[in-house]
């Protein structure tokens, strides 16, 4: 069946996902007037409440939207390099033209309303990736074939965290690891980004709790212990050697033994001890990798060398680099800290909030956590908690229901693309939706750092909406193109 240019695109355009994609938008609405109502406002209308001006940041999203479907869809490939370019130029102005709030240099105030470009560069990071990962002849070989894909994500993310001090923002690049993965990307590569994060936690956590015997510290012996584990697993897995798997943990057990004997008598550092075993491991393994001529080894072999310095470098970063406001977050969540009225209030008020809904809520406008106001930025980042609060643990449930179907229709629609670039870049939004969705539900339960991430289509702003609006609607347009690549 022949498909029409122009007469068939609203026949072929994804109007399940419209639909969820408005349930979404109309509950958040519904869900911001909820966190902001006060007794003496009237109507959900009234264009002084961020109610009124959400409801009007979602017609223009509907209007945005229904450009985005009416433009030629080779419109998206032949702008993305020119948008991209632009978008990096916008990204290094924005701290020269944007106003500090609460830190961050990201914000462009345009007359009553402000734009947060960064909301918009995940689109176009994500076109530009499926353009030029989408070619006929790119394919993951090696990790030489990532690098100008790294460079494309890298480079906007480390505007936006560096010159606009918007960690939050930055971080949802990382949501593309999924897109790599997805083309054949190793698997090892998001093994390695989970090691550093587990080695980064369990350094800053236990780093300074020291050992009951000898000297040292318990973060970097465990961390040593972790990188010994690692060594053993990749060295027996190449050779498949029983014996020397348990020669190998033999001699481990066989150090730690004798430096707990010496110990009786002098003091050792365990530390030191355990990087030594570490390095040992890294020149057996250089050593049988070039006898074998299995070069792999070399990769761990280094990957280890660096874990070593990484975690040595860990303390550094964290008391350095990361913004006072981040290190107390972060030591709140580990309970390194109890600060229940400054960094960890939002997250106790969200508790709080949640808690005291209940099985079904305490119903719509009776939250009286969000009508006293105890939890900040309730119709932003902590919008969920105002879910949890008046609709109950049912309400909760079934808005993650929502979304989880949301990003499954997603992934669906990837998997029936027949162009390459289109399946990437619908991959893409899918990562971008679940990473946010999972950042936004673990802050305001807790179990994340609060980096202010907003929930997709539920919290208030409309760049946030429009953004997501952008990466939505441009997928459903390309996804409808399948029918016209045919004739």
């Amino acid at each position: 069946m022949r498909a029409s240019r122009s007469g068939n695109i609203w026949q072929n355009v994804d109007w399940i996902t419209i639909g969820m994609f408005l349930a979404l938008a109309v509950f958040g609405w519904i869900n911001i007037y909820g966190a902001s109502y006060t007794f003496d406002q009237t109507s959900i209308f009234d264009f002084s409440n961020r109610a009124g001006k959400q409801f009007v940041w979602i017609l223009g999203s509907l209007a945005l939207g229904t450009i985005l479907l009416l433009i030629d869809y080779k419109t998206y490939d032949v702008l993305t390099y020119i948008a991209y370019g632009a978008m990096l130029l916008l990204l290094l102005a924005t701290p020269f033209l944007a106003h500090d709030i609460k830190g961050s240099m990201s914000w462009i105030s345009l007359g009553p309303v402000s734009l947060q470009p960064a909301e918009f560069a995940k689109c176009i990071v994500a076109l530009a990736i499926a353009k030029y990962m989408g070619r006929y002849d790119y394919k993951v070989r090696s990790w030489r074939d990532l690098i100008v894909p790294f460079a494309i994500i890298g480079v906007p993310a480390l505007i936006i965290m560096v010159l606009q001090k918007e960690t939050g923002s930055a971080l949802v690049f990382a949501s593309f690891l999924l897109v790599f993965y997805r083309q054949g990307m190793s698997g090892y590569v998001l093994w390695v980004g989970v090691a550093a994060v587990a080695l980064f936690i369990i350094s800053i956590r236990f780093g300074a709790v020291a050992l009951p015997l000898g000297t040292g510290s318990v973060g970097i012996l465990t961390c040593m212990l972790l990188l010994t584990v690692i060594e053993i697993f990749f060295i027996c897995k190449e050779h498949k050697m029983r014996w020397q798997a348990l020669i190998l943990i033999g001699s481990v057990i066989l150090v730690y033994g004798l430096a707990m004997l010496v110990n009786i008598w002098v003091a050792v550092p365990f530390n030191w001890v355990a990087m030594g075993v570490v390095l040992a491991l890294v020149v057996y393994s250089v050593v049988i990798s070039i006898y074998w001529r299995k070069y792999q080894l070399l990769i761990v072999a280094a990957f280890s060398v660096f874990c070593i310095g990484y975690t040595h470098a860990c303390d550094f970063v964290f008391q350095k680099v990361l913004q006072p406001h981040q290190r107390i977050r972060i030591e709140v969540l580990l309970g390194m800290k109890e600060d229940p009225s400054g960094a960890g209030y939002n997250v106790n008020q969200a508790r709080i909030a949640i808690g005291s809904g209940r099985f079904f809520g305490k119903g719509y406008l009776n939250g009286t956590q969000t009508k006293l106001q105890f939890v900040p930025e309730q119709d932003t980042d902590f919008i969920f908690c105002t879910v949890g609060e008046e609709w109950g643990f049912v309400g909760s449930i079934g808005v993650l229901l929502v979304y989880l179907l949301f990003i499954l229709r997603l992934i669906m629609i990837a998997e029936r693309q027949r162009n390459t670039a289109t399946c990437i870049y619908a991959y893409a939004v899918a990562g971008i939706f679940l990473f946010h969705l999972t950042i936004n539900v673990g802050m305001v339960l807790g179990l994340l750092p609060v980096i202010g991430i907003p929930l997709p289509f539920f919290s208030y702003g409309g760049s946030s909406l429009w953004g997501f609006t952008l990466l939505l609607f441009i997928l459903l347009r390309l996804d409808a193109a399948r029918m016209e690549q045919l004739n």
